[in-house]
């Protein structure tokens, strides 16, 4: 399967088994492949962030990091597929394309990202990149030691 930059996806469960970190999202949520991932192919790396549709959940957390800090940059809510929906860049984790299950389609056709919101995303996950650098780590997954096995497991 040919990976792309801006669509969602969905990952098989044997990734979680392999990797065994209990800070990265549950992949089933009541027998459906849960949740999507949008994808940013990065050299041999595949990075996933999780899309949630619990919007209200999630607006609540943005509310509080807004009263505390005065921002939010690790937690978004935008339309996607004309629904809302959370983009929870803290809770991106690098992958390989073994582990990809299925592309996420809507009546058959794989869902692209609008190039507006695409971009929105790549600078905030590149910017929490950065911020992971300088030694402020904004990732619940140990997203260094995942790169580390999905390196070698692709040798």
């Amino acid at each position: 399967m040919k990976v792309k930059t801006g669509y969602l996806y969905h990952i098989k469960d044997e990734y979680f088994d392999v990797v065994n970190d209990d800070n990265l999202m549950q992949n089933h949520e009541r027998g459906k492949k849960r949740p999507t991932y949008f994808t940013i192919k990065d050299k041999n790396i595949l990075w996933f962030i999780p899309i949630s549709s619990k919007v209200e959940k999630y607006q609540k957390i943005i509310d509080k990091k807004i009263k505390k800090y005065g921002f939010c940059n690790t937690i978004i809510i935008r339309k996607i597929a004309g629904s809302n929906a959370a983009i929870l860049l803290q809770n991106a984790f690098p992958t390989i394309e073994k582990y990809i299950d299925h592309v996420h389609t809507v009546d058959g056709v794989p869902l692209k990202v609008p190039t507006d919101l695409q971009t929105e995303i790549k600078s905030m996950f590149k910017n929490m990149l950065g911020l992971k650098k300088r030694g402020t780590n904004l990732f619940f997954a140990d997203i260094d030691s995942l790169v580390e096995k999905m390196l070698k497991e692709n040798k």
